[in-house]
């Protein structure tokens, strides 16, 4: 399984040490490089969708009818043609010159650099949104470097992940780059956990939907991703508007949604400051507002500000200088006012922990408003204390898994009383954790061993556990299950161990398994085909064990679907508990700690017992320092 982290990082360094080689800015670099990505993800999405389209291609006259650009536009995808596409780049001769490649103008290229400026010439004339937003200026690569660069992005690794994890690569160098160049103010790109919590929650179905501070689309791409994964077409069913003062930012937009097959208005520069100015006239007439906004911007001019209006609540307050010191309160008063309905109220509040922003270590808060929200639910408030519910990816990134993303997901449906949708929750956990308990039994059965009966307690536990797990109701007495298959497998572990340590048994080994027309030459290459198999079972049995605890966490606390208040974790508030609390709206401060379960043991006694040993350690350490003293 290939490792996606380590992939970024070698991905990211090699693409880095050629641009110190350059001699060219992260500024002059940054755009190209990205360009080249654009590409790579574009081709990759281009390939998967080509094969879609192929399974039901008619054909006439024996010959399957080849596909067509308009065939790409109704699956959410980018035609690409041939000259366009990186496998042709790639593969292209050393020697352009000799080749006599014409461009579209019909000019012959003399350089690498000019054969990948056609390409995205030819990408931008499939979509008009991309017209003169696609880097252009490849000519400042030598050809050694920019095939070197063309080398890089087509690492066969991304081929073996999958066409998502290209994506994530993409994501990653934007982040990469947004670190070296592009933060200011506060500004740095969403991770893709937050921006899936962001449009799970408001769950979009159609209509207008605005980011007044769009940065790279992600949400509008995660945005076209649960929309067509409803079985609607985005494009159709969506409008997207995106407002972004960096003119960068938004060609980069422009470039994520393009290869996402989404159309929308991006409108950048001085006139897409949301603080003032409403770019799309869209004031009261949205259905959807998201956006992760700049950070404690200050020195906000306050009379353009008010001219600008957009401030159902008033102004903020103003400093001798007339400015407003802290932009925060403007962006919540933005996103109130473009919103449709005339009532409305605070739906739910998430706190977030650390780690979870690529650039930044801080934590923070997500807002959501619905103007819309049910009558029985106008006096309430969602709170959900997240800090403690998340995914290690490494020392400095934290994420949610996609089965955390659903059980909070589930608090939000409970709140809402949408228990239907927490039911089918839990048929998807039964229905995953059931078919990776039969792809464990059918690696359990393929691996190679000298007796059939090494592995048979195991295949037996295996099947046993799949038998009990008949439904998520039964998940809370699993745990000694789960205890007892990972004993079983490491009892399974030895036992192979033990194999491998007896060379002298290889022989009747071989003789078996050669009976078996499963020979090998020499007892390397067996203990190698075993500990691959083993390697499989236990990466497959990590990830039933993984999602059997996600399943465990969210049944143990809502059983068969009613919301409750969970110290610690969720809690809903009315307006007049709000009020009592000084109408703070921090989830901390509604939900309270939970319960630590008491592990019996008498804290004044332990701490007597603990400064005890601390005194025997001193003095011994003294003991020690005045013998080395006197032998010195």
């Amino acid at each position: 399984m290939v490792n996606i982290r380590k992939l970024e990082a070698e991905l990211w360094e090699s693409a880095d040490l050629l641009r110190a080689g350059s001699k060219l800015t992260s500024n002059q670099y940054c755009m190209p490089v990205l360009g080249l990505i654009f590409l790579r993800y574009a081709y990759s999405r281009f390939k998967m969708v080509e094969t879609e389209i192929l399974k039901d291609r008619p054909v006439r006259g024996g010959r399957v009818l080849p596909v067509e650009a308009s065939d790409f536009a109704s699956k959410s995808a980018l035609f690409l043609p041939r000259e366009a596409q990186y496998e042709y780049l790639v593969n292209l001769p050393a020697g352009i010159v000799s080749a006599g490649l014409v461009n579209q103008s019909g000019h012959i290229m003399n350089s690498l650099g000019e054969v990948v400026n056609n390409a995205m010439e030819l990408v931008e004339a499939q979509s008009e949104q991309l017209t003169g937003v696609l880097p252009k200026d490849y000519t400042i690569f030598s050809d050694e470097l920019l095939a070197e660069l063309l080398r890089i992005f087509n690492n066969s690794a991304l081929d073996e992940v999958g066409g998502d994890v290209i994506g994530r690569i993409y994501e990653y160098f934007l982040n990469k780059f947004a670190k070296n160049i592009a933060q200011d103010d506060g500004v740095f790109f969403t991770p893709k956990s937050l921006v899936k919590m962001i449009v799970n929650v408001l769950e979009p179905s159609g209509g207008i939907l605005l980011d007044p501070a769009c940065g790279s689309g992600g949400m509008f791409v995660q945005t076209g991703d649960f929309v067509n994964h409803a079985g609607m077409n985005a494009n159709s069913t969506m409008t997207f508007y995106g407002q972004e003062k960096v003119e960068y930012n938004a060609q980069l937009c422009l470039m994520n949604m393009a290869v996402h097959g989404l159309a929308g208005v991006i409108k950048s520069g001085d006139e897409a400051n949301t603080f003032y100015h409403d770019a799309h006239n869209l004031n009261g007439c949205c259905d959807y507002v998201m956006a992760n906004p700049p950070f404690n911007v200050d020195k906000v001019n306050a009379e353009s500000t008010q001219s600008a209006g957009r401030l159902p609540f008033g102004m903020p307050s103003v400093n001798a200088k007339k400015e407003v010191g802290n932009g925060n309160y403007l962006w919540i008063s933005y996103f109130h006012s473009y919103l449709l309905v005339e009532t409305g109220h605070v739906d739910v509040m998430v706190s977030v922990g650390n780690n979870f922003f690529y650039t930044k270590s801080l934590p923070c808060s997500l807002w959501f408003f619905d103007k819309g929200k049910r009558e029985e639910l106008q006096d309430k408030v969602l709170f959900i204390d997240a800090r403690n519910y998340y995914t290690v990816v490494d020392r400095t990134l934290n994420e949610w898994s996609d089965w955390q993303l659903k059980n909070l997901n589930a608090i939000v449906w409970l709140y809402r009383g949408e228990p239907e949708k927490y039911h089918k929750l839990l048929k998807e956990y039964y229905a995953e954790i059931s078919a990776l308990l039969a792809e464990l039994d059918d690696i359990c059965r393929d691996i190679p061993v000298y007796t059939d009966d090494i592995y048979a307690d195991m295949i037996q536990h295996v099947q046993a556990f799949s038998a009990k797990v008949t439904s998520i109701k039964v998940l809370s007495d699993c745990f000694d299950a789960k205890e007892y298959l990972n004993r079983i497998y490491d009892s399974w572990r030895r036992t192979t161990e033990q194999i491998f340590d007896d060379v002298t048994l290889f022989e009747r080994i071989n003789q078996y398994f050669t009976a078996k027309k499963r020979g090998y030459k020499n007892i390397k290459d067996y203990k190698k085909s075993v500990i691959a198999e083993q390697d499989a079972a236990r990466n497959k049995l990590s990830r039933i064990l993984t999602v059997i605890d996600d399943a465990q966490w969210l049944y143990e606390k809502f059983g068969e679907g009613e919301y409750r208040d969970i110290p610690g974790l969720c809690k809903v508030a009315s307006c007049a508990e709000i009020a009592e609390k000084n109408y703070s709206l921090t989830p901390g401060a509604y939900v309270g700690v939970a319960a630590v379960e008491d592990d019996g043991v008498d804290f004044a006694q332990r701490m007597a017992e603990i400064h005890a040993e601390l005194l025997t350690l001193q003095e011994e350490s003294n003991e020690l320092m005045d013998t080395i003293s006197k032998n010195m």
